[in-house]
């Protein structure tokens, strides 16, 4: 059981919480109240001539002395109240001592010591109720366990943030329905899709459900791709998974979302059969719609139920109102901000804008910006934002930014989803701002990525582990219009000196060119200049570790670029890109790979042979001749088995013009996978991924012409290995959290308890 010190609560959580606790020990309801107008009742239960007056005092981090001032200037308006029996709860540690000078300071007939509830007795009645510590989620989230926890998860993101950091998240979120509705989808399915507007909250509602699974000894699996669940999920633990902005990484990727046997598909049901694993992903609803016309996948009717639409609209007007005081709260709004807010008379118009949204009340709390705005200006701009929602960014990229900050987000919108290394960054930049400075007539020098880095971090950029991010996504949207302008990115192909890069910037423009054939045909030829380089660029790049080296992706593969290369000549007209396609595909970098190359050149060999797809392409007999030979080699190699079931049914559907030797070498591929069927399975924890390979082996045996009783060979082995997962499963006793929620019977909350909520940020203590 927890020992709680409150101090991540918020005066209001805490004032939640006392009434809470003391109504279930005094078996009474008390009505909620703030300081102000209601004369100092936190809390009052009334019935019949009985009045109970409950004051909460959080004073966790305050000296004695103060608590004890507070209650002298208060102590008149309490015997004002001429209610029989006055309850005081503080968080400030108490001793027999110290009650006795609070009695002392209002008075025995105001005050009795039992009616005196400090940090012990508030434990205690935890320990009595622990419903009341589950219903109050920010309490038994900041608990010194969990935040261990979630720092010290295994290969998990945050792994690169202090416990400081999610604390100061954790304070500011707002307990809402969402988090019980979301946890009940999950539970139900094993799989909770949480959609919505940017800025809505989504990211910090699955963040909050993975440390509730924490919080009960969950192993939490932060993912960036699908590639890292497959080679994590393990049926003998209990496992969360967690990927944020999964569409937005993904959406593009045809294995992910079009092939038969998507990849994501694929997970998602190994995640359903699996007792011990549960998944949350978040995407932007828009890109999920668009998504969901693409790929039958997406569309079907099982993924719809274990869908969340998270929307604005589920918050009450006391949700909103509490977000806005936790964020003036943690951010530290000076004072002068808060009374001009409430004065004004316009914190009522910000709860209740239609454009409300938790990543506005976040921008304009954050003191770094309030710099620039006037206190008594601070309430009519607030108002404007939520008018305009777009001068988030577009004032401070336009009007705050040198060209050169300006520059290094540009270089950035068209790197890696998952950001990009400092040195990737730093040439892409250098390029960039070089080409933009001479075109526009501005001076550049040396260090002006050093300095630009500097100056974004922490307002648009945050940097971990030589990594480099938008602080949001609402960063990139906005830089998403910005660029939707062909005069300015048309600058653009003639700089780019990675071939990711490249292809990002490809994609964009073809959305800004669509309506206009002549500026796709001349920003197709632009790329003429980085053609040439696709031949050199590197696939992989090598890492060196303690252990040894690790390799990393570091530019499009070399199907991805001959692809690539054919688009951009079947659109220019211009010969040069499919003589690089050719040369490519003669002397792969680094040879193909078969996750990366594998499916994709099998597909491409048919096209090019069928004549129904590149009507227009000289060459296309020779290029897919020197594309299959270098196919051949790659299957000499050793392929892992995954690669190999992709492979088989990419030669399913599209292997009807591949020559007999390639089909030999494939068959002795399919001849390894039974022969070292007992190793491959001995490093499965996975019981759903057996399933799967007990498939793959009677479609790989089936297409070599095995014996039944060979194939049954083979599957015993795994049916070995499932049997001992099974064993080790049953020893392991899952636990899901459960999520009390706040009875609240009646959820009003009027424009008197709205300005009440905010007045104790103006008392000096």
């Amino acid at each position: 059981m927890n020992t709680y010190d409150f101090r991540n609560l918020s005066h209001a959580d805490f004032e939640d919480l006392a009434r809470d606790l003391i109504g279930k020990e005094m078996g009474v309801r008390f009505e909620a109240f703030s300081e102000g107008p209601d004369g100092g009742m936190d809390g009052r239960h009334s019935k019949g001539t009985d009045l109970i007056v409950l004051q909460a005092k959080h004073y966790a981090g305050s000296t004695f002395s103060t608590l004890k001032n507070r209650m002298n200037r208060e102590k008149e308006a309490l015997h004002k109240l001429n209610s029989p029996r006055y309850i005081l709860v503080t968080s400030h540690p108490l001793t027999p001592l110290k009650k006795k000078k609070l009695i002392e300071v209002c008075g025995s007939e105001l005050l009795c010591e039992h009616d005196i509830w400090g940090p012990k007795d508030l434990n205690a009645l935890l320990r009595k109720f622990p419903d009341i510590e589950k219903s109050h989620v920010k309490l038994w989230l900041s608990s010194s366990g969990v935040l261990e926890r979630v720092i010290h998860s295994a290969s998990h993101a945050y792994n690169n943030i202090t416990i400081g950091e999610i604390e100061a998240k954790l304070r500011v979120y707002a307990p809402n329905p969402s988090l019980d509705a979301g946890q009940k989808i999950l539970e139900k399915n094993h799989v909770l899709i949480i959609s919505g507007s940017p800025g809505v909250g989504k990211t910090t509602l699955a963040e909050m459900l993975a440390f509730a699974y924490i919080y009960e000894d969950w192993e939490l699996k932060s993912i960036r791709c699908l590639d890292d669940g497959f080679s994590s999920i393990d049926d003998t633990k209990s496992q969360i998974f967690l990927f944020d902005d999964f569409l937005g990484r993904v959406a593009l990727d045809r294995r992910a979302l079009s092939q038969k046997d998507s990849d994501l598909y694929r997970f998602l049901n190994r995640i359903r059969k699996s007792a011990n694993a549960r998944f949350i992903l978040t995407t932007r609803a828009y890109i999920f719609e668009e998504a969901r016309r693409g790929s039958e996948y997406l569309a079907s009717p099982t993924l719809d139920i274990s869908k969340y639409t998270l929307d604005v609209g589920v918050y009450t007007r006391r949700v909103k109102a509490r977000i806005l005081y936790n964020h003036l709260v943690v951010s530290q709004v000076p004072r002068e901000y808060i009374s001009s807010l409430l004065k004004s008379d316009l914190v009522k118009k910000v709860v209740d804008h239609k454009n409300y949204n938790p990543r506005i009340i976040e921008w304009m709390t954050d003191e770094v910006r309030l710099g620039d705005i006037a206190p008594e200006d601070y309430p009519g701009n607030f108002l404007d934002i939520l008018n305009n929602p777009q001068r988030l960014w577009d004032t401070a990229f336009r009007d705050h930014l040198t060209k050169r900050c300006q520059h290094l987000l540009l270089a950035l919108f068209f790197c890696s989803e998952f950001g990009a290394h400092i040195e990737d960054l730093a040439a892409v930049y250098n390029s960039l701002h070089a080409r933009l400075c001479v075109k526009y007539g501005e001076s550049y020098g040396p260090k002006d990525f050093e300095e630009s880095l500097k100056i974004l971090e922490g307002s648009f950029l945050t940097i971990s582990n030589k990594n480099v991010y938008f602080i949001n996504p609402s960063v990139k949207d906005y830089l998403s219009e910005y660029l939707n302008d062909f005069s300015l990115i048309s600058e653009f192909p003639q700089c780019s000196v990675r071939s990711d890069w490249s292809k990002s910037l490809w994609s964009f423009g073809k959305e800004v060119t669509k309506k206009d054939e002549n500026q796709l045909i001349e920003f197709a030829v632009s790329f003429r200049e980085v053609a040439k380089i696709f031949l050199e660029l590197p696939v992989w790049k090598r890492n060196e570790t303690s252990y040894g080296y690790s390799l990393s992706i570091a530019g499009l593969s070399n199907m991805d670029r001959i692809l690539l290369l054919l688009e951009w000549g079947e659109i220019s007209k211009y010969k040069e890109f499919s003589a690089h396609a050719l040369s490519l595909s003669r002397n792969p970098i680094d040879g193909l790979d078969p996750w990366r190359d594998g499916a994709e050149t099998v597909e491409l060999i048919y096209k090019l042979r069928d004549g129904g797809y590149f009507e227009n392409l000289s060459g296309a007999d020779e290029l897919a001749d020197a594309l299959e030979r270098s196919f051949k080699v790659m299957l000499e190699n050793s392929i892992a088995s995954d690669d190999l079931e992709r492979i088989s049914d990419a030669i399913d559907d599209w292997g009807i013009h591949l020559n007999d030797d390639v089909e030999d070498a494939f068959l002795e591929l399919i001849q390894r996978e039974f022969d070292d069927v007992s190793e491959i399975v001995s490093d499965i924890d996975s019981e759903s991924t057996l399933h799967d390979r007990i498939e793959m082996l009677k479609k790989l045996g089936k297409r070599k012409g095995f014996a039944k009783s060979y194939i049954d060979r083979a599957i015993d082995i795994v049916d070995s290995r499932i049997c001992e997962i099974q064993e080790e499963e049953e020893e392991l006793e899952t636990h899901a959290p459960k999520l009390g929620s706040r009875n609240d019977p009646s959820d009003q909350f009027d424009d008197v308890a709205l300005l009440n909520l905010f007045t104790p940020l103006l008392d000096v203590d």
